[in-house]
């Protein structure tokens, strides 16, 4: 298991931007979305192009040194698609599986499910969205620390 001050960090700071309706800071790139987070020594940065396909990296750094990293790459599949569901999803990050949502939550008509395959240090999954049973929406991801 990683250090849990550093996956306690990154819950944190995944709560205070994207999922949780955060600020964006000037883009890095031109037409990228860019949010940071930052706590002492650490820092968290997440960067994504598109919108119904979509792009983009999540990164954490201590002290000016690049430890972990997720890439991501989704799409909405169809109507009735809310990223305000997605994100209520996204809020609840487990602190065993800090990558994306939960394994599974529901609310209404809709259900998000997560399957991941790996832990914290070497990962890869998979995230998506049914509508009354139906995909509306899809996600892979992968990631891990960096050496």
């Amino acid at each position: 298991m990683f250090d849990e001050n550093i996956i306690k960090f990154l819950i944190k700071a995944k709560k205070n931007t994207y999922a949780g309706k955060g600020p964006e800071t000037t883009p890095a790139r031109p037409n990228s979305h860019d949010l940071i987070y930052e706590e002492g020594d650490y820092m968290y940065y997440d960067t994504y192009f598109g919108g119904t396909r979509f792009v983009g990296e999540e990164a954490l750094w201590i002290k000016d040194k690049p430890i972990w990293s997720m890439n991501y790459a989704g799409r909405v599949l169809g109507e009735n698609f809310k990223g305000d569901f997605l994100k209520e999803a996204l809020l609840k990050v487990p602190f065993d599986k800090p990558f994306r949502g939960p394994n599974i939550y529901m609310r209404g008509d809709y259900t998000y499910k997560c399957e991941i395959d790996g832990e914290f240090e070497w990962f890869q999954g998979y995230e998506y969205i049914l509508y009354n049973d139906r995909k509306i929406y899809e996600c892979h991801f992968h990631g891990g620390i960096i050496v």
